[in-house]
């Protein structure tokens, strides 16, 4: 059997930080959705192989390792070592992973490689208990329990305290990275306050209107802007572009979105990104919010 799995990008359209716990961790309020565009994973176990491995592929694959250091790997062996503790088997894996996306960009690349592993996982070694998958998503990053869920979600707390949102999500996204990776960790250190407000939804579990959207903000945007500037200029430049409702970085960058209306206007404003900033990385693309659009088994 093998197991296809999506790994889609995910966007924080807002990112309140809103306090840091005594073990450093910060505390936020995030509004995150998922895109159609993203990497894509096949798991198997082949008769021929007693050690997991990993394949790499892609215009980002270069990137990344493709040892133990990969967070698709460690997923694999986190889950492993959970069954094996209850008498389960878990057979050898080869994952093939195509990376599509820029790598740290703020669009949840490794975390969602990793949550698509797990999710793969779970069918393919029959795994019917999901609370052992939410365990090892737990265990190896905050992100990751939201990329396991991949649907339209309010993230609070680490990012582990999770509502799914109900409401309009038909509207259409305009990806854009300039080819700068930033660190997460240098953002988070450059905040001048830690301690905002949370975000103003409109009622419990519902999905806020374009209007109130970009009325809200990134706090991680402008120390990501003072590492590197040409965020500034990627905005800049989405803002110019024809029909977009607004735009804005996501996560801690470099990564930065734009909101249309429709298909064929996002997609008439990447061929005026692409076309004037051809070394940028632009890629219209649309929401998913189903279960149907996550998975697929291939036997």
């Amino acid at each position: 059997m093998r197991i296809i799995c999506r790994s889609p990008a995910k966007i924080n359209l807002a990112l309140h930080v809103t306090g840091q716990r005594e073990d450093n961790y910060h505390l936020i309020d995030t509004l995150v959705v998922f895109t159609a565009f993203g990497d894509e994973l096949v798991l198997s176990c082949p008769d021929n192989i007693e050690h997991d491995q990993l394949q790499l592929s892609g215009p980002f694959c270069h990137a990344l390792p493709d040892n133990g250091d990969n967070l698709v790997l460690r997923a694999v062996a986190g889950l492993r070592e959970l069954l094996l503790s209850r008498g389960v088997n878990a057979p050898a894996v080869r994952i093939e992973l195509q990376k599509n996306l820029p790598i740290s960009s703020g669009i949840g690349g490794g975390s969602a490689n990793a949550a698509a592993s797990l999710r793969g996982l779970s069918r393919l070694w029959n795994i019917s208990d999901d609370g052992l998958i939410q365990e090892v998503a737990v265990k190896l990053g905050a992100d990751i329990p939201m990329c396991i869920k991949s649907r339209t979600l309010r993230a609070r707390g680490i990012g582990g305290q999770l509502e799914q949102l109900a409401g309009n999500t038909d509207f259409h996204l305009l990806l854009v990275n300039p080819g700068v990776s930033i660190a997460t960790t240098d953002v988070f250190r450059s905040l001048n306050r830690k301690d905002n407000l949370p975000i103003v939804f409109p009622e419990t579990n519902s999905m806020p209107s374009i209007e109130m959207m970009s009325n809200y903000r990134n706090d991680l945007q402008e120390p990501a802007i003072i590492s590197a500037p040409i965020i500034l200029t990627v905005l800049n430049e989405m803002n110019a572009l024809p029909a977009i409702r607004f735009c804005r970085m996501s996560g801690s960058g470099a990564t930065c979105f734009g909101i249309f209306d429709t298909p064929e206007a996002a997609e008439n404003a990447a061929q005026i990104l692409a076309t004037e900033y051809p070394d940028w990385w632009v890629k219209p693309t649309r929401l998913i919010n189903n279960e149907e659009e996550l998975d697929c088994v291939i036997q």
